[in-house]
């Protein structure tokens, strides 16, 4: 819920905001982007573009490996 309340604050003085996430993480932003979008609909909040890539990072035995990653923009209708 942290996350949710920092994103409401934020888009109470923007008009949108993303949120970001990389690897095991992405089910928390697209759980915050739900929360904002199903229980603030009164406010108005609408989930927007949704980015999904990876990115090349290498582990601390040096091997390169692939991380997903997901941008996901909460704005206002």
């Amino acid at each position: 819920m942290a996350y949710v309340t920092s994103s409401l604050i934020q888009l109470a003085n923007l008009s949108a905001v993303r949120i970001k996430a990389r690897g095991m993480s992405i089910g928390r932003a697209v759980d915050v982007a739900q929360i904002i979008s199903r229980k603030t609909e009164n406010a108005g909040y609408i989930i927007g573009e949704i980015k999904i890539d990876s990115e090349v990072l290498e582990s601390k035995d040096g091997k390169s490996r692939n991380v997903s990653t997901i941008d996901i923009e909460v704005k206002r209708k």
